[in-house]
């Protein structure tokens, strides 16, 4: 039986979803964020050394990062679902599948981060916080952030989906980068992203993973 370990408000809802759209029999342990740090609880480690989310544990095997889980899972129970089609497809399949967690979540994170520092810090050295962030922002953070996304609208706008055509594991993997461009950005400038995850948001199983993990970023 697969368990995924689910922690609040995570990149784990990608697990979810493709459960849900392979139709598994899975179970879901959930875990909340300390209210605090909005880290992981320390319950985590004693699945994995990590002790991050998501982890999926399938019989004895133990499985931590969700494009290894997704490759994992499709390759074991997928029957070709979810898979490219075609040289092109195939293409576009791996490299959108290691975009996710490789260009495109470091200037969304550092965003975050110093985002939640410029705002946090004591009021004695609030403006030379806000000074270094928004410096920082000017020449790293915003410059990649544009480019990353503008790739992705571009994309889009010959493609259905990251891999061509029909929707992939490469979709998946790039719904929470999608979902947090949109927080963070807004997307009136990208019309293609809003129309692709307006209709990744239509699918019911995509509804589901919501009903069943909770919204997948905080307010």
């Amino acid at each position: 039986m697969i368990t995924i370990h689910h922690l609040e408000q995570s990149r784990s809802h990608r697990i979810l979803w493709l459960c849900e759209e392979l139709d598994l029999e899975y179970k879901i342990k959930k875990y909340k964020r300390d209210p605090v740090t909005m880290l992981a609880p320390a319950s985590l480690k004693k699945v994995h050394p990590l002790g991050k989310s998501p982890v999926v544990t399938d019989g004895d095997s133990v499985l931590a990062e969700s494009g290894a889980i997704i490759e994992t899972l499709l390759e074991k129970y997928g029957n070709g679902k979810l898979l490219p089609n075609g040289d092109q497809s195939q293409i576009d399949y791996r490299f959108w599948m290691h975009f996710a967690e490789g260009s495109a979540m470091t200037p969304l994170l550092l965003s975050l981060i110093f985002s939640k520092i410029s705002k946090d810090a004591p009021f004695i050295v609030k403006p030379i916080t806000k000074a270094i962030s928004k410096k920082v922002d000017e020449m790293l953070i915003a410059p990649n952030l544009q480019a990353n996304f503008m790739l992705m609208e571009n994309h889009l706008a010959k493609n259905s989906y990251f891999a061509g055509k029909t929707i992939s594991g490469a979709d998946i993997q790039m719904c929470f980068v999608v979902e947090a461009g949109e927080k963070q950005l807004g997307y009136r400038k990208f019309p293609n992203l809003q129309k692709y995850i307006s209709k990744i948001r239509e699918r019911s199983s995509y509804q589901n993973a919501l009903k069943l993990g909770g919204k997948i970023l905080p307010d």
